[in-house]
């Protein structure tokens, strides 16, 4: 795979994840476009143990780590509402799709941080159980159970929200 191709498929899905943590668009961007230096750069080297994917995320996870500590960054997530989505059919559809949004971003704040960590790198980075194994130093199969836990634990929640 070429690199335009590579950055053509990634830099979304690293954007996301940046922008999730963040909740800082021009941090996101930034970050994103870090992660992309450095690779190309040969900073560091892709060893093929894994899957690309997994290396451009773990020097992901490194950039993040040194925008924290740089920036002593506190994580909050209730300001994580995405923006820039299209309108739905009508602005009370708009309104109940944004507000799921938040429910859903104010529920996954809440998790211990090893599933935290698991179900954004599945939903916002969009990486296969393996490859958060493999960043997060725990198994394939222990990653699938985490994220399967936190999503019924999510799903009791905001349902729970939505029958009051």
């Amino acid at each position: 795979m070429d690199i335009n191709s590579l950055y053509k498929e990634m830099q979304p899905k690293i954007y996301a994840f940046f922008y999730i943590k963040t909740s800082n668009k021009e941090a996101a961007e930034d970050l994103t476009q870090e992660v992309f230096f450095e690779a190309i750069k040969g900073g560091v080297k892709f060893s093929g143990e894994s899957s690309i994917q997994t290396w451009l995320f773990a020097i992901a996870k490194n950039r993040l780590k040194k925008y924290y500590r740089s920036n002593k960054y506190k994580w909050n997530l209730l300001k994580k509402i995405p923006r820039g989505q299209p309108l739905q059919a009508s602005p009370e559809q708009d309104l109940l799709a944004k507000e799921s949004k938040f429910q859903l971003l104010e529920k996954i704040e809440k998790l211990d941080e090893e599933p935290k960590e698991v179900v954004i790198l599945r939903m916002y980075g969009e990486l296969s159980f393996k490859e958060i194994g493999s960043l997060l130093g725990i198994s394939e199969n222990v990653a699938r159970v985490t994220f399967h836990r936190a999503k019924l634990k999510l799903q009791k929640e905001l349902e729970g929200y939505y029958v009051e």
